[in-house]
C-alpha cells in the first residue's frame, strides 16, 4: 500500500479486457432491439406478398380446429378414427359449400333485381340536383358531379363483385383439398401432442392455447352472429327490404370482424332502402341495425370475447386493422385467431414473456382487498 518513503503507492492499472473466453462479452440490448424490429419487417412484408395462400391455409387451419372436438368425442367412445374424421370432413364441408351457395345465389338474385330501380336512381339524383341548387350550387358543378354517377356502372361493379366470387370458388377448392389433407392429421394430432408434451410442455402449453382460445371465439361469434342474423333479417323484412336473407347471411359473416362488422353489414341494405322507400326509409334501417347491433356487439359480445380470448379491446381493433392491411378481407375475418397465433408462439410459448398477458388482456376484475396487505396467517384453534 505504501512505498519505503512513505508515500502511497500509486494503483495497479486496470486489466484490459481481451478476446478470451474469461471475459463476459454480449450483444447491446438495443441492438437486439433493432434486430428484432427488421425481423418483424421482413416476416410481415413476406406475409403480405404471399397472402393469397396464408389466407386460405390459415383459414383451413381454423375451420379444422373448429371441428376437432369431433374427433376427440368419436376416439373417446372407442369408435375407428376414421369415423370421426369422417364426422368433421362432412361437418366443414357442408358449411363451407352452404355458406358459399348462399352467397353466390343471393348475390346473383341482387344483380337481377338492380336494374328494377334505374327510375328511382334518377329520381334520387334529379332531388339531389333540385335540393343543390337552392343551397347556391350551381348547375355545372352539379353536372359534372353527377355525371359520373350511373346505375349501369353500379351494375358493373357487381358482375366484377359475382366474378371475384368465382374466383373464390378457386380458393375453396384449395380450402376443401386442405380441409381434407388437415383432417387426415386430425386422427392422431393428439396422441403426438401427448407426445409433444413430455418432450417440450412448454410448446404443447402454447399450441393448447391457441387451439382452446380459438374455438371459444368461434363459438362466441357464432353464437352471436346467428342472433344478430336473425333480429337484423326479421326487421328488414318487416320493413319491406328486398332479399331480407342475404342481409342477415351479410350479418352474420360480418359479425366475425370485429368493432366495424355491422358497419359494413348496414350498408348494403340501408341503400336499397334509399331506392325502395327514399331517405326515410334507408334512416330506419340504419336506426335498427345501429340499435341491435350496437347492443350486442359493443356492449355484450366484446364481454364475452375478452373473456374467451384474452385480448383487450384495442389490440383487438389493432388486430383488425393489421390483419386486414395484411391479408385483405380474409384477414379482417380472421383478425382474432391470427392475434391469437402470434401471441401463442411469441408469448405463451415462454413462461418468462407471460407477464405481457396482463397488458393485452382485457380488464380483470380487482379484489377486495388492498393487493398490497399481506394475508395474515389463520391462528390456529386452541
Amino acid at each position: 500500500m505504501f512505498s519505503k518513503k512513505g508515500k502511497p503507492a500509486a494503483a495497479a492499472p486496470a486489466p484490459i479486457p481481451t478476446l478470451s473466453g474469461s471475459a463476459n462479452w454480449s450483444i447491446p440490448r438495443g441492438l437486439i432491439v433493432l434486430l428484432g424490429l427488421a425481423a418483424t419487417v421482413v416476416a410481415v412484408g413476406g406475409m403480405k406478398v404471399f397472402g393469397g395462400i396464408l389466407g386460405p391455409v390459415f383459414l383451413a387451419l381454423v375451420l379444422t380446429i373448429a371441428v376437432q372436438p369431433i374427433q376427440d368425442w368419436s376416439q373417446r367412445r372407442g369408435w375407428p378414427k376414421w369415423v370421426g374424421m369422417l364426422g368433421s370432413l362432412v361437418t366443414v364441408y357442408l358449411i363451407l359449400l352452404g355458406l358459399a351457395a348462399s352467397l353466390i345465389v343471393s348475390t346473383a338474385q341482387l344483380a337481377t333485381i338492380l336494374p328494377q330501380y334505374s327510375e328511382e336512381m334518377t329520381n334520387l339524383l334529379n332531388e339531389g340536383r333540385d335540393k343543390l341548387a337552392d343551397f347556391g350550387v350551381s348547375t355545372e358543378q352539379i353536372q359534372s358531379t353527377l355525371s359520373s354517377i350511373d346505375l349501369t356502372k353500379v351494375v358493373g361493379v357487381l358482375e366484377s363483385g359475382l366474378e371475384g366470387l368465382l374466383g373464390i370458388l378457386s380458393d375453396l377448392v384449395f380450402i376443401l383439398a386442405l380441409l381434407l389433407f388437415m383432417a387426415f392429421d386430425g386422427m392422431s394430432i393428439r396422441s403426438r401432442l401427448n407426445v409433444l408434451s413430455e418432450q417440450r410442455p412448454e410448446i404443447s402449453y402454447a399450441l393448447s392455447t391457441f387451439a382452446a382460445g380459438t374455438r371459444k371465439y368461434l363459438v362466441v361469434s357464432t353464437v352471436f352472429g346467428l342472433i344478430v342474423a336473425v333480429l337484423d333479417g326479421g326487421a328488414l323484412w318487416l320493413m319491406g327490404i328486398q332479399l331480407p336473407v342475404l342481409w342477415a347471411l351479410l350479418s352474420f359473416i360480418t359479425n366475425y370482424i370485429p368493432n366495424i362488422g355491422f358497419v359494413i353489414g348496414v350498408i348494403p341494405p340501408a341503400l336499397l332502402g334509399l331506392l325502395q322507400g327514399g331517405p326515410w326509409l334507408m334512416l330506419w334501417v340504419i336506426v335498427v341495425y345501429s340499435v341491435i347491433n350496437f347492443v350486442i356487439q359493443s356492449i355484450i359480445q366484446p364481454k364475452f370475447v375478452g373473456d374467451a380470448v384474452g385480448l383487450s379491446v384495442t389490440m383487438t381493433f389493432l388486430s383488425l386493422v393489421f390483419w386486414a392491411w395484411v391479408l385483405g378481407a380474409l384477414g379482417a375475418l380472421l383478425a382474432i385467431p391470427l392475434s391469437l397465433l402470434v401471441k401463442a408462439v411469441l408469448l405463451d410459448i415462454d413462461p418468462a414473456t407471460r407477464w405481457a398477458d396482463i397488458l393485452i388482456s382485457g380488464p380483470r376484475t380487482e379484489p377486495d382487498e388492498d393487493p398490497k396487505e399481506e394475508a395474515k396467517p389463520t391462528p390456529a384453534p386452541t
